[in-house]
């Protein structure tokens, strides 16, 4: 048996030490969840999850002990940068979003769904007097959304816009929307005297507009355009980030299971840990209005989206054709049905 010589030697360690410090590296890996959430009670379950620790405690059932960073940001855009650029692992954003990544990411990162945060009804809110309608709207009208063109918000108004007019006409209203994260859009519609005279968002803050402004008025309801109640806020993930982290992912999509099933029984209990962490001082009451409006579910399991993907394939947004939910979300067993 040959002896190494001090050179080999110390190669022979150094290898040692590489492989070593990438065992490490890669059991860190496992185990730590940086989540990007954005604003409103649509992010719910994530809030109930972060104030139980459900994802902490769901990890120890799996064997590993999990670490969650949140991350708080405005707009799909600026989301899905955040996770291509490997910044977050899980991405929450609208349905718009997602179709988007899951179409530019095939054959690449592959990104696609990992749950849905619940169906809850988006209003289009305008203070326009003379505005009764999405036809109604001209130069005059600025309407506030997370993202121009890319949002769910956005998508849900070119959608409503080709069935209005025809698909060549999806991007008709594109001009009268400006990016305003959503509690600077309706601060603007509470107090008016600001350019932004309409603001197509999410509960709480489309709530806190209706009863804040006697002007605030509903001129599009997405249920309406989407054809009845749908999952509008998803959260994705890519698909490496799944594979190599197999017990985090299922501490996380356990977690937000058990999230949804305590804000369907507990709505009271569910309100106060949406205030508690989003540190938020809207009005208790309002909250549990909209908690227990009949029009909303709390699932993770996807409503009603292929409707939406299949127009954004026809008009050119994306280009792979989806047909069927599966084909943009993942496979999990907390999710065995979908829409």
């Amino acid at each position: 048996m040959s002896r190494l010589t001090p050179r080999a030697l110390a190669a022979a360690i150094a290898s040692t030490l590489v492989l070593s410090l990438a065992a490490t590296s890669s059991a860190r890996a496992e185990g730590t969840l940086r989540i990007a959430q954005q604003f409103g009670v649509v992010y719910l379950l994530l809030n109930v999850a972060q104030d139980q620790q459900l994802i902490e405690k769901e990890g120890k059932k799996h064997g590993v002990d999990v670490k969650v960073e949140w991350k708080q940001l405005s707009g799909g855009a600026a989301v899905n940068d955040a996770l291509l650029s490997g910044a977050v692992d899980i991405a929450g954003a609208g349905v718009g979003p997602l179709l988007t990544i899951w179409d530019r990411t095939a054959g690449r990162q592959n990104v696609k769904g990992v749950a849905s945060l619940g169906s809850f009804p988006y209003y289009l809110v305008s203070t326009n007097p003379k505005v009764k309608t999405i036809a109604d709207l001209t130069e005059k009208d600025r309407i506030g959304l997370p993202a121009v063109t890319v949002s769910v918000q956005a998508r849900i108004l070119q959608y409503a816009a080709a069935k209005q007019w025809g698909d060549k006409e999806f991007a008709r209203l594109d001009k009268f929307t400006q990016t305003l994260p959503h509690p600077d859009a309706a601060a603007a519609v509470i107090a008016g005297g600001t350019e932004i005279n309409g603001h197509f968002g999410n509960p709480p803050y489309q709530d806190q507009e209706l009863a804040g402004n006697p002007n605030a008025h509903i001129i599009l309801n997405s249920y309406d355009v989407l054809g009845g109640p749908s999952s509008a806020t998803v959260l994705y993930a890519t698909e490496k980030f799944r594979a190599e982290n197999p017990k985090t992912y299922r501490a996380f999509t356990g977690a937000l299971a058990e999230a949804a099933k305590y804000a369907s029984a507990n709505p009271e209990g569910a309100a106060d840990a949406y205030i508690r962490v989003s540190k938020s001082k809207v009005d208790r009451d309002l909250l549990l209005k909209i908690f227990k409006n009949p029009e909303v579910r709390f699932s993770v399991e996807p409503q009603n989206t292929l409707g939406l993907a299949q127009f954004l394939h026809r008009v050119g947004a994306i280009k792979k054709k989806p047909a069927s939910w599966r084909d943009y979300f993942f496979d999990d067993p907390v999710i065995t049905k979908g829409g």
